[in-house]
């Protein structure tokens, strides 16, 4: 067995396009091996992947000592250390059962017309021109504008928290930032935080039923819950909804077009788009890896992670283990079996998960019935570089401009009784929306 190369070499702009097959190089090694660059293990298997996940013996607790962080990124550390992503039990179960509401099933269900009306509305603008950006006129505008209507953000206030968003995520992606994008960050997330405090604190604007600002501001109100602590919380659910969601519509997206088999039975079959939701999260999942420290000493896939160490656990390379899912680099959406690592797993698994899946449902129905004849135009794709985040900067499209608008409305496969129901989901008795790592998408 050869010594495996480093998961750093993701960050290089030729992987990118073959990250898949990159990741295959590292798992054909060794499924678990120590990266001497990151000075951390690396498993990239979906049993070890899975197992890990789920171990109490490994920690997600991302900065155990903030004093040993860069002093610029330390007040971006403080808040992410209040986050649940961030925390262990018993922290963890009690900050997640504070906003868990908001993602309950009744309340994402008051979020289905609110998504097929903003996806309305982004294309019929984009029809006229007969081309789009996917990323920057639909996959970014759209889960900013359903996660600030779950915040009640007022909509002259968004383009300042999108503002922030960025680098914020980008410092949550990438450990590699100089002195003043991390810096950046840390700015960015305490005016995230000053701007969530004035929220609360309106008077003008009463929130709407079901909304994280209605559920925080009874909390701080009728318990002695630290407020810093709830606004973090609201800060991270933020930048998931956002940032990842973004990611999996374009990935989504530029999968199907380089598959048009697969976007044609689609079109002809909308009773797979459960399935091929799922499927789609698996093939090019928008967050890549989950961290751990080991606790203690504890064995893992037969090696020794000694306290302290550094686990990344890639779940966007598990999800191509050819062990669980045979020829893992085909688009099929009527694979069997086993689930996918994108959303997590164990207690951490993704609390917005089911607001995620009805998001991609509703876009690609729609691109798929009001946009004929959609294509890639224009220069290739870009990816963004980052080890926890897989996504596009740009993703240029044509079309021909339909003569007749007549038809929009509610997709097909998203009217009453629909095979994809808010909360449902194929598999859904192993991937409920439940309190259940740690990067944004899993909470």
């Amino acid at each position: 067995m050869s010594t495996p190369t480093s998961l750093l070499r993701a960050f290089r702009p030729q992987v990118q396009e073959r990250f898949y097959d990159f990741y295959e190089e590292l798992r054909s090694n060794d499924d678990l091996f120590w990266d001497r660059t990151l000075r951390a293990w690396v498993a990239t298997g979906h049993a070890v992947v899975s197992k890990a996940a789920g171990d109490p013996g490994l920690s997600s607790v991302r900065y155990p000592d903030i004093e040993d962080v860069p002093e610029e990124l330390r007040p971006l550390a403080r808040v992410l250390s209040r986050q649940m992503l961030y925390n262990d039990a018993p922290d963890h179960p009690r900050l997640r059962a504070l906003i868990s509401k908001a993602f309950a099933p009744r309340a994402v269900q008051t979020l289905r017309g609110r998504i097929v009306e903003a996806v309305d509305r982004i294309i019929t603008g984009a029809v006229p021109a007969g081309r789009m950006d996917i990323v920057a006129d639909l996959a970014r505008p759209l889960p900013l504008t359903i996660i600030c209507d779950l915040l009640d953000v007022p909509e002259e206030d968004r383009p300042a928290l999108a503002s922030w968003s960025e680098p914020i995520a980008e410092a949550i992606g990438n450990s590699r930032l100089d002195a003043d994008r991390n810096r950046e960050a840390s700015q960015s997330m305490t005016d995230m935080l000053a701007y969530f405090r004035e929220l609360l604190s309106r008077r003008d604007i009463p929130p709407s039923p079901y909304t994280l600002r209605a559920l925080v501001g009874a909390q701080a109100e009728n318990t002695d819950q630290d407020l810093d602590e709830l606004l973090a919380n609201c800060a991270l659910l933020l930048i998931a909804g956002h940032e990842t969601t973004t990611h999996f519509i374009g990935n989504a997206t530029l999968a199907l077009l380089r598959h048009p088999h697969a976007a044609d039975q689609l079109r002809s079959r909308p009773d797979l788009m459960p399935a091929a939701v799922e499927e789609l999260l698996r093939y090019d999942a928008p967050v890549q890896l989950m961290l751990r420290r080991a606790r203690r000493d504890l064995d893992l896939a037969g090696r020794t992670i000694t306290e302290g160490q550094t686990v990344l656990l890639v779940g966007g390379a598990a999800n191509r283990d050819p062990a669980v899912f045979p020829d893992p680099h085909v688009l099929d959406f009527e694979r069997p079996g086993a689930r996918h690592m994108s959303f997590g797993h164990g207690p951490h698994f993704c609390l917005g998960a089911a607001l995620a899946r009805l998001e991609g449902a509703i876009v690609l129905e729609t691109l798929l019935t009001r946009l004929p004849g959609l294509r890639l135009d224009g220069a290739a794709p870009q990816w963004q570089r980052s080890l926890n985040f897989r996504g596009l900067t740009r993703l240029d499209v044509a079309f021909t401009p339909p003569s007749d608008e007549h038809h929009r409305g509610t997709p097909t496969v998203l009217s009453a009784g629909s095979p994809y129901g808010v909360g449902s989901a194929p598999h859904a008795g192993s991937c409920p929306v439940r309190p259940g790592p740690g990067q944004v998408a899993d909470a």
